[in-house]
């Protein structure tokens, strides 16, 4: 346990203060790891990580750090077809 438990919440990364390279490797990473299911047609690896960088783009997900794992993830914000 950390002292200030208030410095150990997942923080929000901008995807847009990522290099390409890296945002490619956040994104690919979560692709590989999550298994999506994508309905009834299989999709590329390219495919699904365009999918991924649209919902950042449209703030329908975010790129999270972790700062008691070291970790990124990606993260709904909001669901698809949701009326909020």
């Amino acid at each position: 346990m950390y002292p200030d438990d208030e410095d150990q919440t997942p923080v929000p990364v901008p995807h847009t203060e990522l290099s390409a390279e890296a945002l490619r490797g956040v994104i690919e990473a979560f692709v590989l790891r999550e298994g999506t299911e994508y309905g009834e047609r299989e999709f590329t690896l390219e495919e699904k990580r365009t999918h991924v960088l649209n919902q950042l783009e449209r703030g329908e997900a975010q790129i999270m750090f972790d700062p008691v794992t070291s970790s990124v993830d990606i993260v709904v914000t909001r669901k698809l077809g949701s009326r909020s």
